[in-house]
């Protein structure tokens, strides 16, 4: 993939911190044109500052829940690079705890964000990627969208969601020459997690952390066409199928899962 995406344009939501940046920079590695989304101008400049020495960078300071601002951001990104060539679907919230902890109103808006969102983009990129005669979606999933997870049943239902909806559209796109598939990532060490590192379910780390960069990765192997889904771990994502297929085995090594997850909680708080 050394020059695949050169002068591509990539619109990547959520892309002013973490996964998102990591993924900017992997694309920017190959000179590919890059529309970068998030709500906030203040983190977007700064990545636009570091990026802008490599490639040619557009910002768009932008609600990915809005109907109107989703259609709009298409066209300034055909606007200024003349086509669009790949979605990474990035941008996510996570309202942590049981159901009952949570507020209807942060409910509504994880679907939004995390769901909704990916999914009315994607409908609007399809035009766009047909007329520069091919391209890819990428979806940003998880492993808790691969197996239900307690303590994160709205975070968890929308990126099984999310999960299906990349599968879905991997079909109806066939031999169009569109690429889509969903990356499907367990923690990650980004501030996602390790800014709320108390709040998150300690069976969270029971799996292998992976690194922003390495997920980014991940992304160019989706947009490239080269496979439908990347869990990662490949042995989480073994491990989350088994999950989903036995929930009496699910529900039996919980309490394993969660004292390892406790322990390795311990050890990243120590860094």
């Amino acid at each position: 993939m050394t020059s695949r995406f050169k002068q591509k344009t990539i619109i990547i939501t959520g892309a002013s911190a973490g996964v998102g940046a990591a993924c900017a920079r992997a694309f920017a590695a190959q000179k590919a044109n890059l529309v970068l989304v998030a709500r906030g101008q203040q983190g977007l400049d700064l990545i636009k500052n570091e990026l802008s020495t490599q490639t040619k960078v557009l910002t768009v300071a932008m609600d990915v829940s809005d109907t109107e601002q989703c259609l709009a951001l298409f066209a300034k990104a055909e606007l200024e690079f003349g086509c669009v060539d790949v979605l990474v679907n990035n941008a996510g919230m996570h309202s942590r705890g049981n159901l009952e902890t949570v507020s209807p109103s942060d409910v509504g808006a994880m679907v939004d964000i995390n769901l909704r969102a990916p999914m009315m983009l994607s409908c609007a990129a399809i035009p766009y990627l047909r007329r520069a005669g091919g391209g890819a979606i990428v979806m940003l999933g998880s492993l808790a969208g691969m197996a239900p997870l307690q303590g994160a049943a709205t975070y968890s239902g929308t990126k099984a969601g999310l999960r299906a909806f990349a599968y879905a559209l991997a079909d109806e796109m066939r031999d169009s020459g569109i690429y889509v598939g969903v990356v499907s990532p367990g923690p990650i060490d980004t501030g996602f997690i390790m800014d709320e590192i108390d709040n998150v379910e300690d069976i969270v780390f029971s799996q292998p952390m992976s690194s922003a960069d390495e997920v980014a990765d991940a992304v160019l192997s989706i947009a490239a066409g080269e496979k439908l889904e990347i869990p990662m771990p490949a042995a989480s994502g073994r491990m989350m199928n088994l999950a989903y297929l036995f929930p009496r085995l699910r529900r039996y090594l919980r309490p394993k899962l969660y004292a390892k997850g406790l322990k390795n909680k311990d050890k990243y708080r120590g860094r």
